[in-house]
Parts: structure tokens; C-alpha cells; sequence
């Protein structure tokens, strides 16, 4: 009897026949209103980000290696290769912690998801909007249930979750697009899976961070251009128990749970489970922004009345963003909660405008931070991965008032999602030192009536500029 013979693949099974049979019908209303915000919001994230200095390393190497001019760097006027399209945009959605976020799934989405999409469809040009839009939320269904079956141990063991589980999202998106039988996008996921790889300790000031989601984008689309083409990958990608994705990231047996990868798929949307940010700094860090801002509104305080801020949350949000603020780069700096609260109480906002290079060594910045303690409260710990960013927080400001705050989830969470309206105000802000406000309008527009479009190349093309 062969290998194939003998295989169990149901889960990476389950989820090629999704991402392969999935039709514009069959999506709920409200979950293409939502990914249609949810994909504005991160193009605005990306067209930032072109001015940035890792963003420009990194577009300026891939131009000295890449003649090739077929696909699209947005907000530019930069083509190169589809791989390297993929690579850099998603560099650019996360180039400054902008980004939305499945915290349960523990996924940066759009991010890994549309490069890897926007690639594949300018390599099929007859696609219309309403499979632009399907594939776009077969790659954003998948990619959060990876990461909730390998639960928030993944990145407690040092694994940047959105760099290893990326890839399936970025596979799933493509595959779809270029329309891949199931059997094909079961290799294209088995492709992508092998590549996935990320570590953690980038978060500690390296530029390198960025560039995690245009990888996971890029060998997403990798993934599903070779399986287009005949080149097999790993069937039982999830399930294998020596080798397989689940086992060897977990370094376990049964420290992940596979039923999460295809439970409810189709009928239950991870897609309206994903947040946006109003901070420019790591989702871990907004709930006790919030809580801030809560206080402030009732009983005012600037940082020259604060004696002691102690934050009370999960083990994950003490390891991830609670260590003492100490000077390694700007990446470092946006992660960190004592520097982003002392960021917020001295400028009164932590959006892109208060965090520059320059402020990251700031004396009164740093003196600041340094009366912020972060512990973990096994209560919220308890509570698991739903609760990840609740956080109590305690201000004892120098005349003795003690104030008290407890946030569950922030501003723009899944369960208090932004409207329509806040997300196209912080597109607007973020493109508006890139593009024209006409360019900047045509391309809301475009989005929110994706579904119309004959071409998914039209939107391609109002990206593929700059002012």
C-alpha cells in the first residue's frame, strides 16, 4: 500500500475543499461589508508605510535584484516580480504596527493575506470583483484557525505567529484566486507550510519584524504557483505526527487542537473576528491605552501628576510587551507597554506622529516609562486566549488619588468594531502625506464597491501610484 494510500489529511483536506469551492454566494452580506473595511484599512497601513526607512531598504535591494516589472508595489510607481510585489507590500502593511489583528488566532491578517492576493490577480487578469473578494476571505478565514489550533503557546514558545501561521492564509488566498483545484490546494498549503518560520526575539528593536508578513505572503504565493503547475508538496501537513506543522511547532503531541482548523469553516466567520487598531503600537498594548484615556476623561492627569502605573494582565501580555523600556530601535519601542502609556500621558495620543526614531532614546520618555509595572494577574491568565489583552489598571497619581480601570478589549475589537466611517477617517490620515486626496478617494470608493468590479485589476492600478 503507498504513502498516499495510507494518508490522513481531513484537515488539510477540509480546508482545500473550502478555499476551493467557496463562491461569492455564499458569503454572509455583513462578512463582505466587513472584509472590504478590513482590506482598506490595511492598504492605508501599506501606502504609510513607503516613506518608512526599513521600507525603503528593502524596496531599494529588491530593485537593485528585480527587473521584472509585473506586479504592482502600492503607493508607488515600483513594479517588480509577483514574489517580491507579495513581499514587499506585506512589509508594508506591518511596517508600523498599524495593522489589524485576530487576537485569538494571535494573526496580523491582511498583512499576509492580500500581498499574496494582489500578486495572483495580477497574474490572472480576467478575474472580476466578486472572486477578488471571495478569495480575499478564503485567505482570511484560514490563517486565524491555524493559529487558534495551535493556541498562544505558538508565540510563548518564542514563534512569531504571524510569520509561521501567515503562510496558510497567503496559500489559501492565492490558491483560491488562481482558482486551484482542491487536490492542488492541498499541495499549495503543504508548500507553503514548509516554509513557514518567524522568531520572536525580532520584536526586540529589529527591523527584520517587518519583514515576517512579506515573507508568509510570499511563500503563500509560492505555494499556490508551484501546485498550479504540478510541484507537490507535504499532503498531511497539519496531521503528519513527525514533521507536520501542528507537532513540530508545538513540540508536542497535544499541545494543539486540529478540530479548530475546519470547525464551523463556512458557516462561522473568523473574518468579523478580526480588530483594527487606533494605536500605532502592538494589540497587546491598547487595552491599558484605553484604560488611560477612561480615567483621564473622568478625573484629567498628564504624566507630571502620575507617581505609579501598575498594569495587571495575562502571562502573555507580562512576556510579550511588560518588560522594563530600554532603548533598541523603534520596533522595540511601539512593542513596549511602559513606553507606549508614557508616549500617550506625555503627548496625549500614540498614533504615527508620536513615535519617531528620534523619541525612542527620550530622557523624559524613559523616566516615565519607568513608573509603569507590568504583573500578570492569574485571574485574566485563567481566562484564556479570548482574554489575552484584558488588563486592570491602577494609576496612583503624587496627590494620593488612586483611580482604577479594567478593559476587556479596545477600541476597534471584534466586539466593539469601528465604523465605517472611522476606518475610512484613518485611511484619509494615513495615505495623506502619500497621495493625492483624489487618488486617496478613488481608491475607497473602489474598495467599497469592490464587488462591482469587472476587473479586480482597476484597483490594482489606482495602487500602482504615488503623489
Amino acid at each position: 500500500m503507498s504513502h498516499t494510500d495510507q494518508l490522513q489529511n481531513p484537515y488539510t483536506r477540509g480546508i482545500a475543499d473550502f478555499v476551493s469551492t467557496l463562491r461569492y454566494d455564499d458569503i454572509p452580506a455583513p462578512v463582505i461589508e466587513r472584509i472590504k473595511l478590513l482590506m482598506l484599512d490595511s492598504l492605508g497601513c501599506a501606502i504609510y508605510g513607503t516613506q518608512l526607512p526599513w521600507s525603503r531598504i528593502l524596496m531599494e535591494t529588491v530593485d537593485q535584484l528585480d527587473a521584472t516589472k509585473t506586479c504592482a508595489v502600492w503607493g508607488t510607481g515600483q513594479r517588480v516580480s509577483a514574489p517580491h510585489a507579495a513581499l514587499i507590500n506585506g512589509t508594508l502593511v506591518q511596517s508600523f504596527e498599524l495593522d489589524d489583528v485576530h487576537r485569538v488566532g494571535v494573526l496580523h491578517v491582511g498583512a499576509v493575506t492580500l500581498p499574496a492576493l494582489f500578486a495572483a490577480t495580477e497574474l490572472s487578469p480576467r478575474m472580476d470583483g466578486r472572486d477578488f473578494l471571495t478569495a480575499c476571505v478564503a485567505g482570511y478565514e484560514i490563517g486565524p484557525r491555524v493559529g487558534m489550533c495551535m493556541g498562544q503557546e505558538h508565540i510563548a514558545q518564542g514563534w512569531h505567529s504571524g510569520a509561521t501561521v501567515g503562510v496558510f492564509s497567503a496559500a489559501a488566498a492565492a490558491s483560491a484566486a488562481l482558482k486551484l483545484t482542491p487536490e492542488q490546494t492541498v499541495h499549495a498549503l503543504g508548500i507553503a507550510g514548509t516554509q513557514a518560520s518567524g522568531l520572536m526575539a525580532a520584536q526586540f528593536g529589529a527591523m527584520v519584524k517587518r519583514l515576517h508578513a512579506g515573507r508568509a505572503a510570499q511563500s503563500g504565493l509560492y505555494g499556490a504557483l508551484l501546485a498550479r503547475n504540478g510541484f507537490t508538496g507535504i499532503m498531511d501537513v497539519f496531521e503528519n505526527p513527525y514533521g507536520g506543522f501542528c507537532s513540530t511547532f508545538s513540540r508536542s503531541t497535544d499541545r494543539f487542537d486540529m478540530t479548530k482548523l475546519t470547525a464551523g469553516l463556512g458557516e462561522r466567520f473568523e473574518t468579523t473576528q478580526i480588530a483594527l487598531k487606533f494605536y500605532s503600537c502592538v494589540g497587546s498594548n491598547h487595552t491599558t491605552l484605553d484604560a488611560i484615556r477612561n480615567m483621564q476623561a473622568r478625573h484629567p492627569f498628564g504624566a507630571a501628576d502620575v507617581a505609579k502605573i501598575q498594569v495587571f494582565g495575562s502571562r502573555v501580555t507580562v512576556d510579550h510587551v511588560g518588560w522594563p523600556y530600554a532603548p533598541q530601535g523603534l520596533t522595540s519601542a511601539q512593542l513596549n507597554l511602559p513606553y507606549c502609556v508614557a508616549t500617550l500621558l506625555l503627548e496625549g495620543d500614540a498614533f504615527v506622529e508620536q513615535f519617531t526614531e528620534e523619541k525612542v532614546t527620550d530622557p523624559e520618555r524613559i523616566r516615565v516609562s519607568r513608573l509603569v509595572e507590568v504583573t500578570e494577574d492569574p485571574a485574566i491568565t485563567a481566562r484564556g486566549s479570548v482574554y489575552r489583552h484584558m488588563v486592570h489598571v491602577k494609576v496612583t497619581l503624587r496627590d494620593g488619588t488612586v483611580l482604577d480601570e479594567t478593559v476587556e478589549t479596545p477600541r476597534g475589537s471584534e466586539y466593539s468594531f469601528a465604523s465605517a466611517e472611522q476606518v475610512i477617517a484613518k485611511f484619509r490620515k494615513l495615505t495623506s502625506h502619500r497621495l493625492t486626496a483624489v487618488q486617496s478617494e478613488c481608491i475607497i470608493e473602489q474598495v467599497m464597491q469592490a464587488e462591482k468590479m469587472s476587473s479586480a485589476n482597476d484597483l490594482v492600478k489606482l495602487l500602482a501610484t504615488s503623489h
